[in-house]
């Protein structure tokens, strides 16, 4: 698992007095940088790998400015050239968002998916939800 804190800012906040619903798939694609780096380690877009092409979130509980939040991210699944991600974020120890993102082994020089390699695959494995 991967853990990223960030400090909700007072520009997130809405009229409703807590922090917008658009934040949270921008929290969640933050905690995936690691993920990110498994595939392209010094995060060069030159060889950018993963393409998003799922997202899934549940809304549980209202998150607000001036606490922390901690978002939590997982390998869930991985086939052959895609692989599913599953993510929370909590506020205060109370878990206030959920979701999944599935995303592919893109090749953008050919504009197709591609097999996950085995080193890829055995670094994606260390980060399985058991």
């Amino acid at each position: 698992m991967f853990k990223l804190t960030i400090q909700p800012r007072v520009s997130e906040t809405d009229g409703m007095g807590h922090i917008n619903n658009t934040c949270v798939p921008v929290w969640f694609e933050a905690g995936r940088e690691n993920i990110f780096r498994i595939f392209n380690p010094d995060l060069s877009f030159a060889d950018w790998r993963c393409v998003v092409v799922n997202l899934n979130i549940d809304y549980i509980k209202e998150i607000f400015y001036g606490r922390e939040v901690e978002v939590h991210t997982w390998v869930k699944h991985i086939g052959n050239s895609s692989f599913i991600l599953e993510e929370e974020l909590y506020q205060s120890g109370e878990l206030c968002a959920k979701g999944t993102a599935t995303y592919v082994n893109f090749n953008k020089k050919v504009r197709k998916a591609e097999p996950i390699s085995d080193n890829i695959r055995q670094e994606l494995e260390k980060h399985i939800r058991k």
